[in-house]
């Protein structure tokens, strides 16, 4: 039986972003490229999806395409799966709960903040500007 990768085995430099809506990806990908950010952004849709993707199982089994990622940004609203049900799947993993994560969210409730804050992981409001990401991005360089 082979090991699991480890979130030491992470790319460092893929940057996986879950979020559903369309002109926020469009978005996310124009902040990249218009700030340079040469870091591949690997995309998900749902949280089936997600979760698919960080165990590396259904489309995502090749992970020279779709390795690890080194960062991980994540909306809170989804089909199948909320971002926190995700979120508390990853801290589950031992080989996972070591990848920074994100909240990339459109709510401002303070719930769900002090929830982000129970997960020790960093809460921003949409529309991100690219200082927002540039912070959360920091470690990458």
């Amino acid at each position: 039986m082979s090991e699991a990768p480890s979130a030491s085995h992470a790319n460092a430099k893929t940057v996986l972003l879950v979020e559903d809506n369309e002109d926020d990806i469009f978005l996310m990908r124009r902040l990249f490229k218009k700030e340079a950010i040469e870091v591949p952004l690997q995309v998900v849709t749902d949280g089936k999806q997600a979760l698919e993707y960080l165990s590396g199982t259904g489309p995502y089994r090749d992970r020279s395409r779709h390795p690890l990622p080194g960062f991980l940004f994540l909306d809170l609203k989804f089909p199948y799966l909320q971002g926190f049900e995700i979120l508390a799947w990853i801290r589950d993993q031992p080989h996972l709960n070591g990848i920074p994560v994100a909240i990339l969210t459109s709510s401002v409730e303070d719930r769900d903040r002090g929830r982000a804050a129970e997960f020790g992981v960093s809460y921003l409001v949409k529309p991100p500007t690219p200082e927002m990401v540039a912070e959360a991005l920091r470690f990458l360089a």
